[in-house]
């Protein structure tokens, strides 16, 4: 899966009562240090002498080169006490991500006198941002190489990745809803107005007569995606033209999802797909998954939206997996079961598991087309985007994947510290059964970026918001 491009506007601020010498020295140091990360760094350099933030007249320039480099996010790292008033209009006419950090300060010269006062100057940016109505993200004042700046800047490439998709999402809708699924109701034209995602719905009779087209041509990437799943799965068990379906599904996906710039898919994976097809959709939406193009079960467009959320907040280090809350572990009162019909990405599969095509074990048809495997275990965090009455809210939560009965389709058990407060918390709303999960953990990562999205307000179960704020704070 390749890594979304993240910009950063690197501008540095000074205030000319301390030392100018010191400040560049400062600047000079946190670029260096920032350039190792995974991002493309757009600094200032040629705005001024000094590539510093401190004259008035500079702003417009430093507003038009990041407009023009189109960052996704600004750092401003205070290299003495720093200008406050321009970092709030900088901040202001940009829209974007904010880093507020300043290095510690040295012990004051033998003199007495000190060279910087970071500190005092980032308590003066921080107001000033507010009265600016500009939200940002505040690292504790340490040093560049301390755990704490080393864990905060990263978390805000995340943020930033996770904005950025956000603000570009674009679902794939393949027919309306299942009947039944009253859970997965959504007000397009709500989430257009106050989020700007768009949808592009296409019929079941879309669907017929496209995967008839590609697998009559066979073509290049029918023949791509056939390789890519006789590889990964054991498909024995189903017919050629089972297979073949299934492959000129995925391939569908990819042709819709091209041509019109989606960035996930929803799917009524059942039941007309099964009278016009005779395959279930899982192994073609989980082989899409691992692409980085999240398919989401049961035309769910808000598990869409999450799945989005979450795959930008590891920085597509691993792939998101879409999953029921099924039931609680027989013999651990922490521990639930998420699991899915088969649509878990095969990259996800446990050691010594081998991921097999199997026939549906749920509905009469029995078609074609899910997995059969449990995933890793380890570190995971989940999520859950919804609302009703207008109010839309992220529900965020981490625990691990740990031992459990053996089940059909595809599965995981995880533990939390307290499920029946987790339960709770669900069914009181405004949730439903189904969530986004990932390996590893960026809890602190979701519920920063939930402040730079209008309208979602964070709602973490575990950790806490105290506990998050303290994850940000520490230099552990």
């Amino acid at each position: 899966m390749e890594k979304v491009k993240i910009r950063i506007g690197y501008a540095p601020t000074r205030r000319n009562v301390f030392s100018a010498e010191d400040a560049g020295k400062q600047k000079d140091e946190i670029l260096a240090f920032i350039k190792k990360y995974d991002a493309e760094v757009i600094d200032i350099n040629d705005i001024n002498d000094e590539g510093l933030l401190f004259d008035l007249s500079d702003v417009d320039k430093v507003v038009k080169k990041f407009k023009d480099a189109e960052v996704d996010g600004v750092f401003f790292p205070h290299c003495n006490f720093g200008s406050e008033a321009l970092v709030g209009k900088v901040a202001s006419q940009l829209n974007k991500p904010v880093l507020l950090w300043g290095p510690r300060d040295d012990a004051p010269l033998p003199g007495g006198e000190r060279t910087r006062d970071t500190q005092c100057g980032l308590f003066a940016s921080g107001k000033v941002l507010r009265r600016f109505n500009v939200p940002y993200t505040y690292v504790v004042n340490s040093k560049v190489d301390d755990q704490v700046f080393i864990k905060g800047y990263n978390n805000f490439l995340g943020v930033c990745s996770v904005v950025k998709a956000f603000h570009k999402i674009k679902i794939l809708q393949i027919a309306p809803r299942p009947d039944a699924f009253w859970t997965v109701i959504c007000n397009e034209g709500e989430l257009l107005e106050k989020f700007g995602v768009e949808i592009f719905p296409i019929t079941m009779e879309d669907v017929d007569i496209g995967v008839k087209r590609i697998v009559k041509e066979r073509g290049p990437l029918f023949l791509k995606n056939y390789e890519v799943i006789s590889r990964k799965f054991d498909c024995g068990k189903v017919s050629q033209e089972g297979i073949d379906n299934i492959v000129g599904l995925k391939t569908l996906f990819n042709e819709y999802c091209d041509a019109q710039q989606c960035t996930a898919v929803a799917i009524q994976c059942w039941n007309a797909l099964q009278s016009v097809l005779g395959v279930m959709p899982c192994v073609s939406n989980a082989v899409l998954t691992d692409e980085g193009i999240p398919v989401i079960c049961e035309t769910d467009i808000h598990g869409a939206i999450c799945s989005i959320m979450l795959q930008e907040a590891n920085r597509r280090a691993s792939s998101i997996f879409f999953a029921d809350l099924t039931i609680r572990h027989p013999e651990n009162d922490n521990a639930e079961l998420l699991w899915h019909c088969g649509n878990f990405p095969p990259s996800l599969i446990k050691d010594g598991e081998k991921a097999t095509i199997e026939h549906n074990f749920i509905m009469p048809d029995h078609c074609p087309g899910i997995g059969n495997f449990e995933i890793r275990g380890g570190d995971i965090t989940v999520c859950r985007f919804d609302g009703d009455h207008g109010e839309y809210s992220l529900l965020i939560g981490e625990g691990k994947g740990v031992d459990g009965p053996k089940n059909l389709g595809t599965w995981v058990w995880f533990e939390v510290k307290d499920w029946p407060k987790w339960e709770e918390h669900i069914v009181t709303g405004p949730y439903i059964h189904h969530c986004a999960g990932v390996h590893g953990k960026v809890a602190a990562v979701l519920y920063e970026a939930c402040k730079y999205i209008p309208g979602l307000k964070a709602d973490p179960i575990e950790p806490t918001a105290d506990e998050i704020s303290a994850y940000w704070r520490s230099n552990d």
